[in-house]
């Protein structure tokens, strides 16, 4: 099949060309014309979806899990053409295309179950103590209510999951809020796709067209308006530290400032303790070595830095890692900006004072190579560029003397989504020593094992403390992350018949 986007955004139900346009740039196959976003598209989407709420955040859980469940199913009925032109737009294999579109379909299913519980509104009942001395107490219930119009900006690695229909978007939904959504340029025929699947989920279920736009294209200006329209509430970013700080600064600037939740990527380090490092070293560096250069390194949860102590294990460690990763042959990243980025980083590591080259090789275009890099402690502490993000397949090794030494570089750390332990029995005490200071340091804390790979269930914590994510009690992936897009009201001596129909 063939698949040829009419190249519109879709605001309120209908679907509108603007009078500028850009050409996508697919990793292969046919190129696309798409309309640029404008203030005037922005403006009438927000209205649309504060239009929108006055229906939809007052609908019933049960409505509200139907319209997530037909929304999965409406992508589902598009598979195919959903996966030929995402594979043309990124580059990204057919597997990992469709195995995105299954996480994507199953967390909208996994929403709409968990919303029917209704454990996400957190309801509590203090009853009233009218003898209570020296002053009574009324009758007190409290839930959590939906925020008003949600702003989504799609992510470029991520062109369903954290995209058009991803888990912002599914979260906000599944909270009782509109949603209108800023999409990425690396991808628009497929978000186009998704628009449509939601567009028909809209119409089946009868809903309100307010509740979903999709604005393509346009430049940083398009999406400042967005983050500054006074009818959005709130804001869901996946993307790159400067950007999302960017929007964020707009956010808290705003005359009423809004909660930016921006997840912003970081380091993802692990620390190889010393037993596991003597005796099983091969086989986590041939697996740190698939976990780095999966997707061409271009997760947010790539474990870039690989902390251990200083010795012929170490050595022995970087040899296995290095053979492992020469083995592996130049991908297609996901957009050639991306791939400017990645040598602009390679440079700037290998640039670096004290800095040992392991594995160098050559990108062209839009390719990467895996790049590997050794460094200690001393050099590690002495240079912060060395804990900034290189966003793809780059990995570097930080030997320490001491465990001192590697407590040290733990406490350098700026907030992570992940930190990991790669331990045997032997290793417990240095373990417990940093377990404080790695979970004060990331959302997810992994034990023996990889961080690529973010499950989506109600456990799942995909945040951390700045510049991880900007909200460092919050978390873009699983259930909890419906709970950005609500607040707690109060009501007090309140009828049951003016309660919010979910309390009851």
């Amino acid at each position: 099949m063939t698949c040829s986007p009419h190249g519109k955004h879709l605001i309120a139900g209908n679907w509108l060309s603007g009078d500028t346009f850009f050409q996508s740039q697919p990793a292969f196959g046919p190129s696309h014309r798409f309309s640029v976003g404008r203030f005037q598209d922005v403006d009438a989407a927000a209205k649309a979806a504060e239009e929108a709420f006055w229906s939809y955040g007052f609908s019933t859980r049960e409505d509200r899990a139907a319209f997530l469940n037909t929304i999965a199913d409406e992508i589902e009925a598009r598979a195919e053409a959903i996966t030929e032109i995402g594979t043309q737009e990124t580059g990204l294999p057919e597997a990992r295309l469709q195995g995105e579109r299954g996480r994507t379909s199953g967390q909208l299913r996994l929403f709409a179950t968990h919303i029917l519980s209704g454990e996400y509104l957190d309801r509590r009942h203090d009853g009233p103590l009218p003898d209570r001395s020296p002053l009574p107490r009324p009758d007190l219930k409290m839930i959590q209510r939906p925020i008003g119009p949600v702003a989504v900006f799609g992510a470029s690695n991520f062109p369903l999951a954290f995209s058009t229909a991803g888990g912002d978007t599914a979260a906000a939904l599944a909270a009782g809020c509109p949603v209108v959504v800023k999409g990425h340029s690396a991808h628009p025929g497929t978000g186009e796709i998704i628009a449509e699947a939601i567009h028909a989920a809209i119409e089946r279920c009868k809903i309100h067209p307010g509740v979903f736009s999709l604005i393509q294209g346009g430049d940083r200006t398009v999406g400042s308006a967005l983050v500054q329209h006074p009818l959005i509430r709130a804001v869901g970013f996946t993307g790159s530290l400067a950007g999302g700080r960017a929007l964020f600064d707009l956010c808290a600037a705003r005359p009423e400032p809004i909660p930016f939740f921006g997840e912003l990527g970081s380091v993802n380090p692990m620390f190889v303790l010393d037993a596991a490092l003597t005796n099983r070293g091969d086989n986590i560096a041939q697996n740190w070595a698939g976990s780095l250069t999966m997707g061409a390194g271009q997760f947010c949860t790539n474990p870039g830095v690989a902390v251990m102590l200083a010795g012929a294990a170490a050595d022995h460690f970087a040899e296995t890692a290095r053979t492992a990763l020469s083995e592996t042959p130049a991908q297609t990243m996901l957009t050639d900006g991306i791939a400017d980025a990645y040598r602009a980083g390679q440079a700037r590591i290998a640039n670096t004072a004290g800095v040992q080259e392991v594995l160098t090789s050559m990108c062209e275009q839009r390719t990467a190579s895996p790049y590997l890099y050794r460094t200690n402690a001393v050099n590690w502490l002495a240079n912060e560029t060395l804990g900034e993000e290189v966003f793809g397949p780059l990995g570097v090794i930080v030997t320490a003397e001491t465990p001192d030494e590697m407590r040290a570089v733990a406490h350098s750390l700026q907030g992570q989504l992940t930190c990991t332990l790669h331990m045997d029995d032997a290793d417990l005490d240095t373990a417990r020593s940093l377990m404080p200071i790695l979970e004060r340091k990331a959302g997810r804390v992994l034990a023996n094992s990889f961080p690529t790979g973010v499950d989506v269930c109600d456990s799942m914590v995909h945040g951390g403390p700045y510049p991880a994510s900007t909200n460092f009690g919050a978390t873009s992936v699983g259930t909890l992350s419906i709970r950005r897009f609500l607040r707690p009201v109060c009501y007090q001596n309140m009828p049951d018949a003016l309660l919010p129909e979910q309390f009851l």
